[in-house]
């Protein structure tokens, strides 16, 4: 049985246990979320007074949802969809901006998401050295809340495009296209930082 498989099944037997009033078991479904929850709140939301309440509401929403859950995907994905909307809706009352330009253009296909473009390798090698972890950090959390999101899943949660295209309700394309702005957006910030530092 492949691991995709495995997590349905096990997925579909901790939904029923929840649905027969099993408390345990939706204990257990916050447990395998509560990480990947986590990570979308707060690189979405920036005041820390709210974080609390927005995931409360986050696992009300999946508890009061479950019985419409239909298994088209994991469970964890399901969540984080219920996470992503709900950051979404308060950023939306916040009228706070998800990315600089709502608008940009989204590109299709892969050539257009990787334009070809001259990199520096000097630049290249100390921006993945290990003494810029923190500088990283810092600048990470500069990002816009959608690219800070979409790095952390892609990078620190290791899902793939498809997933987050899944908890985000973006294209695939689009995911790719926005991780490399926002890759981009680092590398610039990042360098700029070193330069400004070194005079």
């Amino acid at each position: 049985m492949n691991n995709k498989t495995e997590n349905n099944v096990d997925d579909a037997a901790l939904v029923e246990r929840v649905l027969r009033g099993d408390n345990t078991a939706f204990g257990t479904v916050i447990k395998n979320t509560e990480g990947l929850v986590a990570q979308i709140v707060f690189k979405m939301v920036s005041r820390a007074e709210d974080r609390k309440d927005i995931v409360q509401d986050i696992y009300l929403k999946a508890f009061k949802g479950l019985k419409g859950f239909k298994m088209r995907s994991k469970l964890s994905t399901w969540v984080g969809n219920i996470a992503y909307n709900t950051c979404i809706n308060y950023l939306e009352k916040k009228k706070l901006v998800l990315i600089g330009d709502l608008y940009e253009r989204d590109y299709d296909s892969d050539e257009n998401v990787y334009p070809a473009q001259t990199t520096n390798h000097e630049a290249d090698a100390f921006i993945v050295g290990k003494q810029l972890s923190a500088m990283l950090a810092a600048e990470i959390e500069k990002l816009p809340p959608l690219y800070k999101t979409l790095v952390t899943l892609y990078h620190n949660e290791e899902l793939g495009y498809a997933e987050i295209g899944q908890i985000t309700n973006l294209p695939e394309g689009t995911v790719k296209n926005y991780l490399f702005r926002a890759r981009k957006k680092l590398k610039e910030n990042i360098l700029s930082q070193y330069k400004k530092d070194e005079l």
